[in-house]
């Protein structure tokens, strides 16, 4: 026996499918690709300014893309902030699926840092005569106020070889940002996307360097 279904709950639950299917391409969009952000501290400036908007580029993560020196990226924040090594520690760990996804996709009760990479996987950091030296030679670092100095924030990480499989990252506002040098060296799979596009204010629209 065939069950008919009234038009208006038909109507219904085809705008529910429709909207179910909205929120999954939302989502894999948001986690696979790209998704919009605010700068919310005062660490990247003057490069980025607090409350402008920004398109995050999340390929680079799916696709298991490479990281270069000057690169503004953004990562999962670590546990401590106290390093006891090179490396960055990292102890939360979802029990179970739902967890993972609220965490990881919906990123609820998850913060990000948003930092530049300075060292790459290998090279041999130096933090002296207020300035960053890698492989022995001095960073010059145009991006950078004429005044900024960049000072250790750890003694663990003054003089060291940046780890296998991760990076080395700072702010620009060296003073205000807690980063790689009191943290540690993040590893690379804690990355999350790379700073692709500033669309506001509009006046500064374009790609970040």
């Amino acid at each position: 026996m065939m069950i008919q279904i009234n038009s208006k709950v038909k109507e219904v639950l085809e705008w529910v499918y429709c909207i179910v299917i909205a929120l999954v391409l939302a989502l894999l969009i948001r986690y696979f690709i790209g998704t919009p952000t605010v700068v919310k501290q005062v660490s990247m400036k003057p490069t980025l300014i607090q409350n402008q908007r920004l398109i995050l580029n999340k390929t680079v993560r799916t696709f298991h893309g490479e990281y270069k020196r000057g690169d503004i990226i953004t990562f999962e924040a670590p546990s401590s902030l106290d390093a006891k090594s090179e490396k960055a520690e990292y102890s939360y760990k979802p029990s179970n699926w739902f967890e993972s996804f609220t965490y990881y996709v919906l990123e609820i009760n998850k913060m990000s840092y948003i930092k530049r990479v300075i060292a790459l996987p290998g090279e041999h950091v130096e933090i002296k005569e207020n300035a960053v030296y890698i492989n022995g030679e001095k960073l010059q670092e145009d991006y950078l106020k004429d005044t900024v100095i960049t000072e250790a924030q750890n003694s663990h990480l003054i003089d060291f070889v940046v780890p296998e499989g991760h990076i080395f990252a700072m702010g620009d506002n060296r003073p205000e940002s807690m980063d790689c040098r009191k943290f540690g060296c993040i590893p690379i799979e804690k990355i999350e996307s790379k700073v692709w596009i500033r669309f506001w204010p509009l006046n500064l629209f374009g790609k970040v360097d």
